[in-house]
């Protein structure tokens, strides 16, 4: 989990997206809930989704907990705002990453956490 985050917060500076990328399984699930993200299946169309709309805002920690081969994490983000993700392993790679965001803070409805959670669409609908 700490893995993951300290990977997502190095590619929100740099803007190189392949260690993210490369910690999701072939067969990965990216999903968000409560915002206009969608769904990303697999690998390619997930580093699609960070290369085309990257998030601009890091995150750290509030608290976490870990039952068997899922890790459920309460996070700030910077500028303000709060979510929860919802990690499922396969060994060392996420196979499902559920990412809900719980208050976006003074960005309000206006400014989403991430610029590409606020105009990516779901599977399916035309980009």
């Amino acid at each position: 989990m700490g893995r993951h985050v300290d990977r997502f917060n190095a590619a929100v500076v740099s803007g190189q997206w392949s260690g993210v990328v490369a910690g999701f399984a072939d067969d990965a699930v990216l999903s968000f809930v409560g915002i206009p993200g969608g769904q990303y299946r697999g690998r390619d169309e997930i580093a699609a989704a960070y290369e085309s709309r990257p998030p601009d805002d890091t995150l750290t920690v509030r608290d976490s907990q870990s039952h068997r081969d899922v890790d459920t994490v309460a996070f700030d983000w910077a500028a303000g705002g709060s979510g929860t993700m919802r990690m499922r392993w396969e060994g060392d790679l996420l196979a499902e990453l559920v990412v809900a965001f719980d208050d976006l803070g003074p960005r309000g409805g206006s400014r989403q956490p991430s610029r590409w959670s606020s105009t990516a669409r779901p599977r399916g609908e035309s980009r």
